[in-house]
């Protein structure tokens, strides 16, 4: 076989070595962008006048027709392909033959590279925008049909105070909004085309960088040939956007599969997204939201990989870089079908409202509310504070709730008949009711959140 690089070595790849270093079967993912890439490409040539408008027609007539090949999946990739642009060069001539040549005008495997991941994850990101979109939604309308339910809120996974079950799903949509954000911005950074680059100096041809970044749907153009073709920062901040996103996933998923036990009896998880167990017949595993727990790791070891990968590179290109879209791809995939995964879980989730308010009798959660009343009254926070403790503990003693206690023994603590009746009175609806700071569970305030979440989602 003769490599694109054959000239100054004159044998062959040593059979194993080719094993180790071809990279074709990553490749194959970028096999689309590659040639509508080359496409580009060849159409800034042709306008420059630096091949000519015949050679021009003949080569974009090919590529035509490889790309036809990769999409409907009859494009025959050959063992000795070293990489996606070898496989595509290859074809080409195979198709027109040596005037395929032409098409390595003025640019390198280099810039090319870059330009394929970039345009990849320009087509990537938006699907996750959208996929997190869809979550964000099917979580708003689970939430407007909850409203006005409690639930215990918990700190240490010990109960701590009730809020609405809509404020709580409406902290998983605040959390995926930053997500969408980070999406958005890294996007910035992605949008910046390398072609022209070659292989870090540029080129002695007069090409015109800005016609294939327009043609390609860039918004700008590099600026450091040295820069561009070694830059994988791109790659790295979405990585670490998509990381972020797995762990929110996962942290919901966590929850989820809690809620799922018995012990809780706060949901129960659709059936086509459990298992069952091999032994015990009564099993309802949550094994989809474990998997995406566990993909989480998976995702979170890439991501240290590519860091990894790029932390000892010197400028400016160097074949370790060739290892990368193992992490890009993987990650990605992973990413765009959790968000999907979670989504459809949502929407089937059956929330259990009856057992989420009567777990609010645990725990003594509107503890704090007493301490708050008393602190309206003038009693430093720090003293109301040590006298709820003392009430509660009496409470615990005696196996009752706060507002069973007898009134004689609230008023040996505290003589104030305003706050035995406030104690004897209160319940978790007139906890969240009284709640009126900016962010807070307070019904209004909830039910306002929830009309800016779908103007914001329309």
């Amino acid at each position: 076989m003769n490599y694109l690089w054959t000239g100054r070595l004159k044998g062959n790849l040593h059979e194993i070595a080719k094993k180790y270093t071809f990279s074709l079967e990553i490749d194959k993912n970028l096999a689309s962008f590659d040639v509508v890439g080359s496409i580009a490409h060849v159409e800034m040539l042709v306008k420059q006048k630096i091949i000519s408008k015949k050679d021009g027609t003949t080569i974009i007539s090919a590529l035509k027709k490889i790309l036809d090949e990769i999409n409907k999946g009859i494009f025959k990739f050959k063992e000795d392909d070293e990489d996606i642009h070898t496989a595509v060069e290859r074809r080409l001539t195979e198709i027109i033959g040596t005037t395929g040549g032409k098409i390595h005008t003025a640019r390198s495997r280099n810039d090319q590279i870059v330009f394929d991941e970039k345009i990849y994850l320009k087509y990537i990101l938006p699907e996750i925008k959208s996929n997190i979109a869809l979550l964000q939604k099917t979580i708003l309308k689970r939430a407007e049909e909850g409203f006005g339910f409690c639930m215990p809120e918990m700190t240490h996974l010990q109960p701590a105070q009730p809020v609405l079950f809509s404020h709580h799903l409406i902290a998983y949509i605040s959390m995926l909004e930053r997500d969408r954000e980070r999406i958005s911005d890294a996007l910035k950074r992605v949008d910046i085309s390398p072609l022209g680059a070659c292989a870090c100096a540029g080129t002695s041809f007069n090409i015109d960088t800005e016609y294939t970044a327009k043609k390609l749907g860039f918004s700008r153009v590099f600026s450091n040939s040295i820069d561009v073709v070694s830059d994988r920062d791109f790659i790295l901040e979405v990585l670490a956007d998509f990381g972020i996103l797995m762990v929110h996933l996962s942290r919901m998923a966590e929850e989820l599969i809690l809620w799922h036990s018995p012990f809780f009896g706060f949901v129960d998880l659709p059936e086509d997204f459990c298992t069952g167990s091999s032994i015990m017949p009564q099993k309802k595993n949550p094994d989809v939201l474990e998997l995406l727990r566990g993909k989480t790791s998976v995702v979170i070891g890439d991501i240290s990989g590519i860091f990894t990968l790029m932390k000892g590179l010197p400028f400016s290109y160097n074949r370790d870089l060739q290892e990368d879209k193992r992490f890009m791809f993987e990650v990605c995939e992973i990413t765009i079908l959790s968000a999907l995964v979670m989504a459809e879980i949502i929407r089937k989730t059956h929330f259990k409202f009856s057992r989420m308010e009567e777990a609010c009798n645990y725990g003594y959660i509107e503890a704090t509310d007493i301490a708050e009343f008393l602190a309206k009254k003038g009693i430093p926070f720090r003293q109301a504070h040590h006298i709820v403790s003392e009430i509660v503990g009496i409470a615990s003693e005696k196996g009752l709730p706060l507002s069973k206690l007898d009134k004689r023994v609230i008023k040996e603590i505290v003589c104030d008949d305003d706050v035995v009746n406030f104690i004897k009175n209160l319940d978790v609806h007139k906890s969240v009711k009284n709640k009126k700071s900016q962010g807070s569970t307070g019904l209004e305030l909830v039910k306002s959140e929830i009309e800016k979440w779908k103007n914001i989602l329309k």
